[in-house]
Formats: structure tokens, sequence, C-alpha cells
């Protein structure tokens, strides 16, 4: 028969298994080391990036509704106006396009296309329409 290991937390540990151990050997810091309360990371403003129309068309369109997003700055490159489109796209949970460097986003989507422009930096602006 095998022999039976005790479990049952015997007489030479007690009930703490680190009673034996000794923080002599740990480097003074460490024993004593104050709490520290985390950082809190102050959020920095998005960074400004320029006046942005909004508009709501209808026109031309046969009868369905637009969002349309132009006068962005002529320093934002096409690639960088596609990649906000998309994100647009995403947020808004609508279809929609870059056409030149006017972003066209599908249904009455302003509000929502207001708050994440403001939270990229923009400034957007309610145009007529």
């Amino acid at each position: 028969m095998s022999k039976r290991i005790d479990t049952g937390g015997g007489e030479s540990l007690g009930s703490n298994p680190f009673a034996g151990l000794s923080g002599a050997s740990l480097p003074k810091a460490a024993q004593s080391a104050p709490q520290r309360t985390p950082a809190r990371k102050e959020k920095k403003p998005a960074p400004k990036r320029g006046r942005v129309e909004l508009r709501r068309e209808k026109g031309g369109r046969g009868g369905k509704t637009v969002t349309t997003l132009s006068a962005f700055a002529s320093h934002l490159p096409v690639a960088e106006l596609d990649k906000l489109a998309f994100d647009l796209k995403k947020s808004c949970a609508c279809g929609g396009t870059l056409k030149g460097r006017i972003i066209e986003l599908q249904g009455d989507v302003r509000e929502r296309a207001f708050a994440a422009l403001e939270k990229r930096g923009f400034q957007p602006v309610l145009a007529g329409g």
C-alpha cells in the first residue's frame, strides 16, 4: 500500500503556510512600501483639426436624405478623409462614400456625425439644408 500524505495542515506549518518565512532577506523598500493610488491620466483634448460643415440634402437624390460633410481643411490628405469616412460610417451605423473632398452619409445622421467629429477634434457647424 502507498503512504498517505497528511493535508490537514499538521503541527509543523500551523494554519499559515507562510509563517515560517521571514522578510529579512527582502529589500527595505519592499517590506514597507507605501500604498500608492493610481495616478489619474488627464485626458488630452483632441487637436484642433479645422471647421467642417454638416448639411442635410435631399434634392436630386430621388427623395433620399443624405448628410454631407464638406469644407474640410485643405491640409488634410484625401487618404485621411477616406479613413474618416470609414470611421464615421461605423459610428453613425450607416452607409456612405467620399466624393472628392465631400463625405456623404446615408440618412439624416447629423447629430451622430456632429458628436463623432467633435470627438476627433473637428469643429462641426450645422449649415442650412
